[in-house]
């Protein structure tokens, strides 16, 4: 409407003055060539129609890049179909969304505001549209929250549990066709940022579309015709398959992502083509994405290095590994790409988790004493692995905060972190290990020999690698090790019931934390967490399984995790996630190894705007989802 692109110019205008920079050529938005000749057969109205009364507006004034062009299509591989997820993560179109340097702000939203930690409104933007060209209003929240997240039969187990404060789900009211407000009783941190994150807390649906699925609003014929078409087992069944945000394998479904996908599976090539409604634009007036189209081909996993090195992918990360770089480098000037390294940020890349839980209580006793897993740490010679396996380019250190996270501490990070045989030996001396048998192997007080079985999934060989190396410095203190590759399916249900003495899994999550993000993975909250399984359960199930922790530092962790969802301060929540770092050092309860691991990232020559240097991480991050690809850019495209 006119007097959406007179709000857009002012939007636009305003922005251009706080950069001292002129708006001249950018009056109007620029329709992108993709849907000239859907505009010029009125199938889709002109972009200023489309795009919402105040965009989104990428002024690019931090240096993350340029001003692109539109056009081309970016080829990415995946391993499996259920990666079309894929376009949502690296889409990451959210509500309110990270910064390159992990600070929340407005995306999807025009505005938000925060009272206390626990009020939130939020600002919908005027004229924003699905990718059909519907409104998206607070009707698309209501519609959600009292049709599908509170609706029984939709949602057995009710809202998630993220919406939870100590039991108590919020009020959500809707004030207006644009402002929507959800009010807990006390603060919730964790509300933002899970907003925010790789595979997002969507507390909105396109209200328009499954209406039609829904027993409340849809003419109970029609409805009984679409359950038949669709051989599903009854209506709730049929909205379920339908609603999929994050799984994004229903081409139906409206969407708010920069591209929308069009392939229904189950196919081996899925097609993102761009949202016409999206909402952000660049200063010249230019609506994102600037890439028309997302190719994802589906390949063997073990292919995709191959793949990619041959010209298959513009834009490729997933699938490749350290391992992969020579021959990457090898293929560059041929084939036209580049091989960038970006750091992981996982806590770990590799870590040991000794089993607290452990079924048999002499073993038990032992990985729940601080000095056994303090020496198995100082046991390990992280410089070599270094060098061995990574080619000297990791970090050697705990699984802790990493360079780059504003909670990173040196001594931290390398506390009992360093190669000491000696001091490993005294501790091992401590617990009464003192005797060998003629193989220099300890003796436990039950005169059995210290055999130390660690577990891995069987997919590749650097867990292996880099177990050997362990092996050779642990006989070095008298700690026999013993590697046992395990199929994936039934690794975590070993750790679950006692029978694996210790895992090898990555570590945290999150290695570049802010003390705005929620420490829970620090605290028995998860039986996912492989160190002390039962403990974790028992928090989920709320004392109904599993077993109560039985160590004080544990206890601490998580008196230190309810504290920080009450508080209502940063300083407090920065001095909470200190705390809580120290104790992982001190305790060692997981044994981190090396961090960092630089993560290969392909980028066809001709693509622009992709972060040389960057970071690598699921959450927070969404792999490339930060680095905003709907700004990349292809200079000259297919």
């Amino acid at each position: 409407s006119a007097g959406g692109r007179l709000a857009w110019r002012a939007a636009l205008c305003a922005l251009a003055a706080m950069l001292g920079c002129s708006t001249a050529g950018a009056a109007e938005p620029v329709e992108p060539g993709f849907f000239r000749d859907a505009v010029a057969r009125e199938a889709l109205p002109p972009v200023a129609e489309r795009i919402p009364a105040t965009p989104s507006v990428v002024s690019f004034a931090d240096g993350a890049g340029k001003p692109g062009r539109h056009g081309g299509d970016l080829n990415m591989l995946i391993g499996r179909a259920k990666d079309v997820r894929l376009m949502v993560v690296y889409g990451y179109a959210r509500l309110v969304a990270y910064d390159r340097n992990f600070a929340l702000h407005p995306d999807i939203v025009e505005s938000y505001t925060v009272e206390q930690s626990r009020i939130f409104t939020f600002r919908l933007r005027p004229d924003h549209k699905w990718s059909d060209g519907h409104p998206f209003t607070a009707e698309d929240f209501r519609y959600w929250w009292q049709d599908v997240a509170n609706n029984p039969d939709l949602s057995p187990t009710g809202p998630s549990v993220t919406l939870r404060v100590d039991g108590a789900l919020p009020t959500v009211e809707i004030l207006d066709p644009l402002t929507v407000r959800y009010t807990w009783a006390k603060p919730n941190p964790s509300f933002l940022p899970r907003l925010a994150g790789a595979a997002p807390l969507f507390i909105y649906r396109p209200a328009h579309y499954l209406k039609q699925f829904h027993a409340k609003y849809a003419e109970q014929s029609r409805l009984a015709e679409r359950i038949e078409a669709a051989h599903a087992r009854g209506w709730a069944a049929l909205h379920n398959r339908r609603d999929n945000m994050y799984r994004f394998d229903n081409p139906e479904l409206p969407t708010l992502q920069p591209w929308r996908n069009i392939t229904r599976p189950p196919a081996s090539r899925f097609i993102g083509e761009r949202n016409p409604y999206f909402h952000r634009v660049d200063t010249n007036g230019r609506q994102l994405p600037y890439i028309d189209r997302l190719l994802f081909t589906q390949v063997a996993g073990s292919l995709i290095a191959a793949q990619a090195a041959s010209g298959g992918a513009d834009l490729q990360a997933r699938g490749l590994t350290l391992a992969s770089v020579p021959f990457l480098k090898q293929n560059e000037a041929r084939v036209g790409f580049r091989t960038l390294l970006w750091r992981t940020a996982k806590g770990s890349h590799f870590a040991l988790y000794p089993n607290l839980n452990h079924a048999d209580p002499a073993w038990r006793a032992l990985f729940r004493d601080a000095r056994f897993r303090r020496a198995l740490s100082l046991g390990i010679d992280r410089q070599l692995i270094n060098q061995v396996i990574y080619f000297g380019l990791a970090l050697e250190g705990n699984n802790s905060a990493l360079p780059g996270s504003p909670l990173y501490r040196e001594e931290i990070f390398t506390r009992f972190a360093k190669f000491d045989r000696a001091r490993a030996n005294r501790l091992l001396d401590e617990l009464g290990l003192a005797n060998r048998n003629k193989q220099g192997v300890r003796l436990r007080a039950d005169g059995q020999p210290l055999e130390i079985i660690v577990e891995t999934t069987a997919e590749s060989s650097e867990a292996t690698d880099v177990l050997e190396l362990i092996q050779a410095t642990w006989a070095e203190i008298g700690v026999a090790l013993f590697i046992k590759p395990v199929q994936r399916e039934v690794f975590r249900n070993r750790v679950f019931a006692g029978q694996s003495q210790i895992s090898v899994w990555t570590g945290f999550e999150n290695g570049v934390p802010t003390a705005e993000m929620s420490p829970a993975e620090l605290a028995p909250t998860t039986q996912q967490s492989l160190q002390w399984p039962k403990w974790g359960q028992y928090y989920e199930t709320s004392g109904r399984a599993g077993e109560a922790p039985a160590l004080a530092a544990a206890d601490r962790l998580l008196a230190l995790n309810r504290r920080w969802l009450a508080s209502e301060e940063a300083a407090e929540r920065r001095r909470i996630w200190l705390e809580m770092l120290e104790i992982h050092a001190d305790q060692q309860f997981v044994i981190g190894v090396v961090a960092g691991v630089p993560q290969p990232v392909l980028i066809n020559k001709r693509l622009r705007n992709v972060p040389v240097e960057g970071i690598y991480n699921w959450d927070p991050g969404a792999h490339l989802g930060i680095y905003r690809p709907d700004t990349f850019w292809l200079d000259a495209p297919r």
